[in-house]
């Protein structure tokens, strides 16, 4: 009986304890505490940059750290989301990083384990935690990589943000500082994004962007905000290249190419999403993706985009793919029967190109001669007159070689005549 009455007594103890307890926590001003089997946190924090390290402590003695195993839950959620972050820790410390946050509410609880079976033997409560950071004047810091060497990051300024502020900004890589090259300007003359050119990042190490808020009316007074990204997470690739079909065996086959990439070009880090038309997106993992050809058959056409998705996670899809055009089988009868009967439309207009050289040689050859000009014409006078007198002088060339001849035969006969009167004198 003795028993039962004590443990009562040590309830309603435990629980005057933790009313003194949590009492005193409010009027300290330190965080809530409820601790249901005496393993009390203490939280604390320490700024670092661009992030917060939360900090721990418990009660246990020598003892019970020697005979459990000591495990912490950590859970927090940033200032205006609805995501809770849980983590299982062995250390008594969480670095966490800000980002574009102004702030969170933390809580932790101690858990010790049996180290033989690693059941929870005591666990105690959470002790919360809020953090608020200093105000942020801009959100929706986004950045992406395209082309290899391009970068592009664009954020927003927040309506509440005062009207005197500008932005900078700069990032930090391999040991390295770079200042932006290139400032995007709203409307308001704000620099509302930064555009770099000729970049090159190891894919493993990290991005840590760096965006400055200045006061241009007091230039001592500056906030900054820091988020830090791998490369290959925001690299947005190029569409997959030499995208082809071929025809065999009654299916088609799509072939592609990966796009250059900062990163690994490994193929089993890529993932694919080929579209074809009239169906559904498909996930592919290899360089190529093969369907079979459904009737009725039509024309249709196909497309492949490329993002990283096994090597390193990435969200950011490639653009389509030019669409390349397949032709099923009923189109493919169709360009043969077109085929066929285009070696008579050769035949045909080579024939009429041969009728219309004919007609063109006839044209020529029927053309009227035109006039002769003014030089022409006396050419063909004195043409004419050299013609004319050619005759005459042969003529007279002529008779007077008949002259010569007649001349020679007339002394001949003479001589004859003479020869014919000497014998006859002889004979007298």
């Amino acid at each position: 009986m003795a028993r039962v009455t004590v443990i009562p007594v040590m309830l309603i103890f435990s629980f005057f304890q933790r009313k003194m307890l949590f009492s005193t926590s409010l009027a300290s001003g330190q965080p809530d505490v409820e601790d249901a089997l005496r393993l009390l946190n203490v939280l604390w924090i320490t700024k670092h940059e661009s992030s917060v390290i939360l900090s721990w402590n418990n009660n246990l003695t020598k003892e019970e750290t020697e005979q459990y195993s000591v495990k912490y839950i950590l859970s927090y959620k940033f200032f205006n989301t609805t995501h809770e972050r849980k983590e299982r820790l062995q250390e008594k410390k969480k670095i966490i990083r800000l980002n574009l946050h102004s702030g969170f509410n933390a809580k932790v609880k101690t858990q010790l384990f049996a180290k033989e079976t690693e059941n929870v033997i005591k666990e105690s409560g959470w002790t919360k935690f809020t953090y608020k950071a200093p105000p942020v004047y801009i959100q929706n810091l986004s950045c992406i990589i395209y082309n290899i060497s391009f970068f592009n990051c664009t954020w927003y300024i927040k309506a509440e943000a005062p009207e005197d502020i500008q932005i900078f900004f700069s990032y930090r890589h391999v040991g390295k500082d770079f200042e932006c090259q290139q400032y995007i300007k709203s409307t308001g003359n704000e620099n509302i994004g930064c555009h770099m050119k000729e970049i090159f990042f190891q894919p493993s190490r990290k991005i840590n962007l760096n965006v400055t808020v200045r006061h241009l009316r007091n230039n001592s007074r500056r906030l900054s905000y820091y988020k830090a990204f791998i490369p290959q997470t925001i690299e947005k690739l190029n569409p997959p290249m030499n995208v082809s079909f071929s025809l065999e065996n009654g299916s088609v086959k799509i072939h592609w190419k990966p796009p250059p990439t900062i990163g690994s070009a490994s193929s089993k880090c890529f993932l694919y999403q080929v579209k074809i038309t009239d169906r559904k997106i498909v996930d592919v993992t290899a360089e190529k993706y093969e369907y079979p050809l459904h009737k009725p058959a039509k024309k249709c056409a196909a497309q492949v985009r490329v993002k990283k998705e096994v090597c390193i996670r990435n969200k950011i899809w490639s653009e389509w793919s030019e669409p390349v055009f397949i032709y099923d089988e009923k189109t493919v009868d169709i360009m043969l029967l077109c085929l066929t009967s285009f070696c008579p439309l050769i035949f045909l207009g080579g024939l009429l190109i041969f009728i219309y050289i004919r007609h063109r040689c006839l044209e020529v050859i029927t053309m009227p001669v035109p006039h002769p000009s003014d030089n022409i014409r006396t050419w063909l006078a004195a043409n004419e007159a050299s013609h004319q007198k050619q005759p005459s002088m042969q003529k007279a060339m002529h008779s007077e070689v008949i002259m010569e001849i007649l001349e020679e035969n007339r002394d001949e006969n003479i001589q004859q005549q003479r020869c014919l009167k000497l014998p006859a004198l002889d004979d007298l």
